[in-house]
């Protein structure tokens, strides 16, 4: 007998037959696609071409959206209607889950549960509107659960920002990666008068990000915009733009397990490379910033006091002069700010726009752009607390909370350099315990 030829009832469109040609070819593959492309329907046939060629009749594949309701309300019903016409497939309307009769199985998860993907092997994955996952998702769970069979992954979404998606974008132009992006205006998949329509209901931010796949677009309530982070990170400082500037460390002390420990070092307009310490106690942390102190010499050393008591203890212990700065504390210009923490943020934005120079940290530049803000009665600035950040889905603002840190008081350049000792901050003499 022949070989049986099951029609998928799908009719790829332009630039759909791009897209698979790339996939097939390619293990890692990361699509950049403007709204309304046909992105979920093309990688969901993708997704179950590969299952039904799969021999190995323990094939497992998978589709992860953010959140479950979501992956079944996107994706459940196309993948019914394209493998409904395989002859013997059966359907767990409760497991979201298509049984093919070669023995490959393709599934449906959200972010929102990683339990449910732990322990488990896939032969391929597609992650859907990855910039709205939790990080540790792709790199903690899906991606060693690949490792067994040596499967493929598929990232797909639009642009909200440097974030995760954005990372994967940017590692996508090495060797061994297939990525496409496809705007709006290049597809042509919606007429001319949708796409003027849209623009003329949306925020220009929000026209760039959605329809023209725009990674350097911010939503409207954002403190600092991708565009002043990218500008700053291509910056060039010079030793003769920062002569005479004061040398300010910022440390910010981890709060739980998956915040990190971040050591920031900025003279005037150039932020240094920052100091990123994952699972350190607070007195081998103190010996960092001892270090730091004495390599660098700065002016004034503030420190997190959320989490950072013992460090700030043991810092005073050896003789070093360090000031403790209480995020949730009161501004130094309480009438326009709500915490010192806003106050903070917002120095940075203003150093931003005066010209301050960051380095090119993937890390730090997403940090430095998703914060929103806003006012309260009083029409104080309240920048969003790093806690509703993290329900957002992003991870703990650690990097930018310490080169916030660096703006937290005006600092004097000390005349001399007698020790560890002379480092001072212009702020009122009773604020710093020594």
């Amino acid at each position: 007998m022949g070989e049986r030829v099951i029609t998928i009832p799908y009719h790829p469109r332009p630039p759909q037959p791009e897209i698979h040609k790339g996939l097939e070819s390619h293990r890692w593959s990361v699509i950049v696609a403007h709204r309304r492309m046909g992105k979920t329907v093309c990688v969901l046939n993708h997704l179950l071409k590969k299952a039904l060629l799969d021999e190995s009749q323990t094939a497992r594949y998978a589709y992860i959206a953010p959140y479950r309701n979501q992956a079944k309300a996107i994706a459940w019903d196309y993948l019914k209607r394209f493998s409904g016409v395989v002859p013997g497939v059966r359907f767990s309307e409760g497991d979201l889950e298509v049984f093919l009769p070669n023995g490959s199985r393709i599934r449906l998860y959200g972010a929102d549960n990683p339990d449910a993907l732990r322990g488990i092997y896939l032969d391929g994955v597609v992650m859907d509107e990855v910039a709205d996952m939790k990080p540790e998702v792709w790199s903690e769970i899906v991606r060693p659960a690949l490792s067994d069979r040596m499967g493929w992954a598929v990232f797909i979404g639009t642009p909200k920002g440097q974030n995760l998606f954005y990372e994967l974008y940017e590692q996508a132009s090495k060797d061994g990666w297939f990525r496409g992006i496809y705007r709006a205006d290049e597809t042509n998949v919606l007429p001319e008068e949708e796409l003027e329509d849209a623009r003329s209901v949306m925020s220009d931010n929000q026209f760039r990000q959605e329809f023209l796949c725009d990674f350097t677009a911010s939503v409207d309530n954002v403190l600092i915009t991708i565009d002043m982070v990218s500008k700053a990170a291509k910056r060039t400082i010079t030793e003769s733009d920062v002569l005479g500037a004061p040398v300010i460390l910022g440390v910010d002390v981890a709060r739980f397990g998956d915040d990190r420990s971040v050591i920031c070092r900025r003279k005037g307009l150039n932020c240094f490379p920052l100091k990123v310490i994952d699972d350190i106690n607070n007195m081998d942390l103190a010996g960092m910033v001892a270090q730091e102190i004495m390599a660098h010499e700065p002016d004034a050393v503030f420190i997190d006091m959320g989490r950072g008591e013992g460090v700030i203890d043991r810092l005073r212990q050896l003789g070093f002069s360090v000031t403790e700065v209480n995020f949730g504390g009161k501004a130094s210009k309480p009438g326009r700010y709500v915490n010192k923490r806003s106050e903070m943020w917002d120095g940075i934005r203003q150093w931003l726009d005066a010209g301050g120079g960051l380095p090119n940290d993937p890390q730090l530049k997403g940090e430095l752009a998703t914060p929103t803000y806003s006012f309260d009665a009083a029409g104080k600035m309240l920048l969003e607390p790093k806690e509703k950040v993290k329900e957002r889905g992003f991870r703990s603002p650690d990097l930018a909370d310490a080169l916030a840190l660096t703006f937290a008081y005006p600092v004097a350049v000390r005349g001399t350099r007698l020790g560890p000792n002379t480092a001072r901050a212009t702020m009122p003499k009773r604020t710093i315990r020594r």
